[in-house]
């Protein structure tokens, strides 16, 4: 029986999702759970995607297989009473043996927070506390350049080689919060994203921001098809995996 959860997380206190020898992980939390419910038999947990050290998930999907043929319910509850309390299972649901969690992906959405305000200690792993004011429409439209399908090399990791680097974006925004216009939200849905691809994205927004870049400025990067024309990569702490969509 194959199922698939909806994951949210803190990131701040992990080596990233993906398990690795020696290092406390997301998949790894999973994984040690799901084979202490399963008689200690071990289950592979197979994730959308995986995201770096200090990056958080409201909507991350992830499938597992089982032999036997849980409540939904009573299997949500297990889980979230062995795990630890900054992973939360949202969601459980039967799926096709054939499913896959990451190979069937249709797009994800990513959200990036950034505080233009007054420090705020509170915040400081789950918001990227820039305190500085940004030309926030200038970076609207420098974000709006990338809809549509580029190749995206000069935003993702400098050594990262890959035989494609074309991604499609399909729909971008930034939102400021209703309670407090210092805080905004930017988010990116595409097909794909390369590593670090939506924090060098943001990098550079917070440039054109600071006035010392112009909003079409991001065409030119993208030709060049290099990282040393992109700028800075923006923290891990304000980066989110918002939504997977099937």
């Amino acid at each position: 029986m194959r199922y698939l959860m909806t994951i949210a997380y803190d990131g701040s206190h992990y080596s990233g999702y993906q398990k690795q020898p020696r290092m406390v992980t997301i998949q790894g939390e999973l994984e040690k759970v799901l084979t202490k419910i399963n008689s200690e038999k071990k289950v592979t947990v197979s994730a959308s995607g995986r995201t770096d050290a200090g990056v958080h998930a409201y909507g991350q999907r992830a499938h597992f297989d089982l032999k036997k043929d849980w409540d939904l319910y009573k299997l949500q509850g297990s889980l979230n009473s062995l795990l630890p309390k900054d992973i939360y299972v949202r969601r459980i649901e039967k799926v096709a043996d054939d499913f896959h969690a990451r190979f069937d992906v249709q797009a994800k959405e990513y959200i990036y927070k950034l505080n233009m305000g007054e420090y705020n200690p509170l915040e400081k792993d789950y918001v990227y506390q820039y305190n500085e004011p940004l030309k926030v429409v200038e970076m609207e439209r420098a974000l709006k350049y990338l809809e549509g399908t580029h190749n995206f090399q000069s935003f993702t990791k400098a050594d990262e080689e890959k035989e494609d680097y074309v991604r499609t974006i399909l729909e971008t925004r930034i939102v400021r919060d209703k309670k407090d216009i210092n805080q905004i939200t930017i988010s990116i849905t595409g097909s794909g994203f390369l590593r670090y691809m939506v924090r060098n994205i943001v990098g550079f927004l917070i440039e054109v921001g600071e006035g010392k870049r112009k909003s079409q400025d991001i065409l030119t990067v993208l030709e060049a098809q290099d990282r040393t024309q992109a700028g800075i990569t923006a923290p891990a702490c304000g980066l989110y995996l918002n939504q997977v969509f099937y």
